[in-house]
């Protein structure tokens, strides 16, 4: 039922976590995958090795998602490189503390511009391909930030509040040129970005919060992310997979 050959899916942040996990999921199930980094090369090289399957080809590709013209560049070779794009997963994203007091403007824009504009600008550069097939496919990345709240990191709880309202709003846009837009927002899961809080002192007051008593791994928020791409969820457009343990009962 999941069976992604022929087609092409470009994931953002694709190096580590949760964008390497689906990397390496949709080639498994025959997709093209270009896998996008921004610094870390020899990462983007090891989920390259472990994504080529002899049903699909993949390519690494150097781009900082916070810049309009480099994000246009990626998605026009993607379509280059494979005459088409099929699914986009705007996954990439950066979570730093900071007291809202200690807020510059420069904190603010860094975050703003990786976890939100550049999700607008991979998503202005596909959508005209898409348009022109009649078809595609687009899943945000989330959290559960994006519903709740979340101290001490407003501005990345505000950028991902917005994928919600962007996911919303472009599944209302798209769905006549058979464009499905959806989001996964995921709660705590042991990446090397979080993983450090789950294993300190606080780490037992986070996880005590998720019912499921654990924090999720990235192949269970992979999961959720194939699904929505594949023809599982072909009727589904506008809504919110909430991947969380039940921390957050939003539905």
């Amino acid at each position: 039922m999941i069976d992604f050959k022929g087609q092409t899916v470009l994931i953002t942040g694709g190096s580590r976590g949760i964008g390497a996990s689906a990397a390496k999921l949709f080639a498994d199930y025959g997709a093209n995958v270009v896998i996008n980094y921004n610094q870390d090369e020899s990462s983007a090289r090891q989920v390259l090795e472990q994504s080529e399957t002899n049903s699909g080809s993949a390519r690494i590709y150097k781009a900082d998602i916070a810049d309009n013209d480099q994000c246009r560049k990626m998605v026009d070779w993607t379509v280059d490189q494979f005459g088409g794009l099929d699914i986009v997963v705007n996954n990439a994203g950066i979570w730093k503390e900071s007291a809202i007091e200690d807020m510059t403007p420069e904190k603010l824009a860094e975050t703003v511009n990786c976890n939100l504009n550049g999700c607008f600008y991979i998503t202005t550069a596909a959508v005209p391909y898409m348009k022109k097939q009649k078809s595609g496919n687009i899943v945000f990345v989330s959290s559960t930030a994006g519903q709740r709240g979340e101290a001490f990191h407003s501005h990345y709880a505000a950028t991902k509040g917005a994928l919600i309202s962007l996911t919303k709003s472009l599944a209302l846009e798209l769905a006549p040129y058979n464009i499905i837009v959806n989001c996964v927002a995921p709660g705590w899961v042991d990446t090397d970005m979080s993983h450090e809080i789950i294993v300190s002192e606080d780490g037992p007051k986070h996880l005590s919060l998720i019912p499921l008593g654990r924090a999720a791994t990235p192949e269970e928020i992979a999961w959720p992310i194939l699904f929505m791409a594949s023809g599982l969820a072909s009727f589904i457009t506008g809504e919110i997979l909430n991947v969380n343990g039940g921390a957050v009962l939003a539905g």
